[in-house]
């Protein structure tokens, strides 16, 4: 078979195990996401046990890159595409993480008197899924412009964090029995602004990939 076709059939494999990997990841943030909003604490743990998986995924993902790059010595735009797969599934499996704190934070909280500060996570984790599925989508669809969008999603991520930051600061001044409830949550949504960033990267990583290019987002 022609080397070249050998290469694409390779290369289209790995594609659509990044995006099994990418729609597990958004399942589980998504999972994680609903836990929280009604307090379901073995939802929450489902997305815990899944944490492997995608660990997996990632490790089955890179070992078969690995043997592209040495059986098929690609190079330019194939190369770095091959690079980029590499980000792609190293974020992917941060972002994995990610929700899985989340879904800790539920089993953590369960019980516990709601606060205000939930709706920021819910936003958050939201804009986070939405972020999942349009950079995997520039990635299949070889977009940048849609990469650069997928990205400026981080900023409503970013102001859910600031807002949340400032209204339990404020809630730890008045009730200093809630500090470490109130630690849980920031601790949370550091979490969350970090899942944006991952994302960030990702499309990054889609830029160089296309364009050849290194591109800093949302500085």
């Amino acid at each position: 078979m022609n080397t070249r076709l050998v290469f694409l059939e390779e290369l289209n494999r790995l594609r659509h195990d990044i995006l099994a990997m990418a729609t597990r990841v958004e399942e589980d943030l998504g999972k994680a996401l609903a836990a929280l909003r009604a307090g379901d604490t073995e939802l929450a743990r489902e997305v815990c046990a899944a944490d492997e998986l995608v660990n997996a995924m990632q490790l089955k993902i890179e070992d078969e890159a690995a043997v592209v790059i040495a059986t098929q010595q690609p190079v330019a735009r194939d190369l770095r595409e091959m690079v980029t797969i590499f980000k792609l599934t190293s974020n992917l499996e941060r972002v994995g993480d990610h929700a899985v704190h989340l879904a800790k934070t539920v089993i953590k909280l369960s019980g516990k008197p709601p606060f205000r500060s939930l709706n920021h996570l819910v936003s958050m984790a939201e804009t986070g899924q939405r972020m999942i599925h349009a950079s995997v989508s520039a990635y299949l669809n070889q977009d940048v412009g849609a990469a650069r969008e997928a990205a400026a999603l981080d900023d409503i991520i970013d102001a859910g964090h600031k807002a949340l930051t400032e209204e339990v600061l404020s809630l730890m001044k008045e009730h200093p029995e809630l500090i470490k409830k109130a630690v849980r949550l920031l601790a949370t949504s550091g979490n969350l602004e970090r899942l944006g960033d991952h994302i960030t990267n990702i499309c990054e990583g889609i830029i160089y990939m296309i364009e050849g290019k290194h591109e800093e987002l949302n500085e």
